[in-house]
C-alpha cells in the first residue's frame, strides 16, 4: 500500500500552545519561522509565528502526517487561508487560563472552517496549570455543540498531544468512509 500524507493545520489565538503542540510530537526539527517581539506581548512569551511551523509525524508505514501551525496574530492572517488549502482537517488551540481569548478562538475556528469545511477538534490547553478552566466550561463560553469534539491538552506531553492528534484522525475517517457511502 501506498503510504498516504495527511495535511493537518493547527490554529489558535497567539500563545494558545500550537509551536509547542508541533514540537512535541514532530520527528524533524520543526521548521519555524518566529521572530522576537517587542513591548506588551514580550511580558507573555519572547518570540511569535509569523508565517507558520512546519512539523512531521510518522503514525505508521501507511501514514504520515504533516502538521502546519498558523500565526496567531491577526496582522498575520493573511497566511491563514494559504494554509489552509489542502488540509483535511485542523485543531484549534485555545489556552484554558486566558478566558480573554476565547471569543477569539471562536472567531478563528469559524474562519477556518469556512476554508473547509473540515473535521476539526478544539484543544483546550494548559489544563495542568492551576488557573485553567473546565473543558465543558471553555465548551459553553465559545457556545460549541455538543457533536463538537473538544479535549483537554497539555502541548508540552507528547502523550496529550498523540491523543488530540488520534481523534482529528478519527473524525478524518469517519468523513472519508461516510462520502464513501460505507
Amino acid at each position: 500500500m501506498q503510504t498516504q500524507t495527511v495535511k493537518i493545520v493547527v490554529t489558535g489565538p497567539f500563545n494558545s500552545g500550537k509551536t509547542e503542540l508541533i514540537r512535541s510530537v514532530s520527528e524533524i526539527d520543526v521548521v519555524s519561522t518566529e521572530k522576537k517581539i517587542t513591548a506588551e506581548a514580550e511580558k507573555v512569551k519572547e518570540s511569535t509565528t509569523v508565517a507558520m511551523d512546519f512539523g512531521r509525524i510518522t503514525v505508521d508505514d501507511d501514514l504520515i502526517l504533516f502538521l502546519f501551525g498558523t500565526p496567531g496574530q491577526k496582522r498575520f492572517d493573511f497566511m491563514w487561508e494559504i494554509l489552509s488549502e489542502g488540509m483535511l482537517g485542523f485543531i484549534v488551540m485555545v489556552d484554558s487560563t486566558r478566558p480573554e481569548t476565547f471569543k477569539e478562538a471562536r472567531s478563528i475556528l469559524e474562519t477556518f472552517h469556512a476554508y473547509a469545511p473540515t473535521p476539526y477538534i478544539v484543544a483546550v490547553n494548559k489544563q495542568d496549570l492551576p488557573d485553567a478552566w473546565d473543558v465543558e466550561d471553555i465548551r459553553l463560553a465559545l457556545r460549541l455543540d455538543p457533536s463538537v469534539k473538544i479535549l483537554p491538552c497539555i502541548a508540552k506531553k507528547k502523550s496529550s498531544v498523540k491523543t488530540v492528534l488520534l481523534e482529528l484522525l478519527y473524525a478524518i475517517l469517519d468523513e472519508v468512509e461516510g462520502n464513501n457511502g460505507n
